[in-house]
């Protein structure tokens, strides 16, 4: 293990899907980690292949980029996947490590076997997400409305 269980707690809890979790919550998911080093160079994943992987970034930086255009530069504290956990889709973007990079991720199987065994776990990202679609999209209930004419 590279990385102090509680540093990953905390990562954890900084990631808006999980933010409503409670302290043993993040806990279990933060016991079924897999902590990562990679080399500047190493794609950790590639725009358009399945997505299955929520990573937290620990030290050093990697860029994303679409459609080999840059996107921005992630470095420690940040992370990205967390929709991966919930929906099997494509990966948006490609990620590279743009020095020696170290980081954990949580897969969606990790994931799903908590929500087995907590069903509050679900319940909890399933709200999280619900008020992140109003936030970023307005009241979803207005949206196949059409105005007088």
């Amino acid at each position: 293990m590279l990385f102090p269980h509680d540093t990953k707690v905390e990562r954890l809890r900084e990631a808006p899907l999980f933010a409503d979790l409670s302290k043993d919550e993040l806990e279990q998911l933060a016991k079924l980690t897999e902590d990562l080093e990679v080399e500047a160079g190493k794609v950790l994943c590639r725009e358009g292949e399945p997505a299955q992987e929520f990573f937290v970034i620990i030290e050093g930086t990697a860029e994303a980029t679409k459609d080999g255009r840059q996107l921005g530069t992630m470095e420690q504290g940040d992370f990205f996947g967390e929709i991966a956990l919930i929906e099997d889709i494509p990966r948006t973007a490609t990620v590279t490590a743009t020095s020696h990079l170290r980081f954990f991720v949580l897969t969606r199987q990790a994931f799903w076997s908590i929500v087995d065994r907590m069903p509050d776990v679900e319940r909890k990202v399933l709200r999280t997400l619900a008020r992140r679609v109003v936030e970023n999209w307005g009241d979803p209930t207005t949206a196949n409305r059409h105005e007088p004419a």
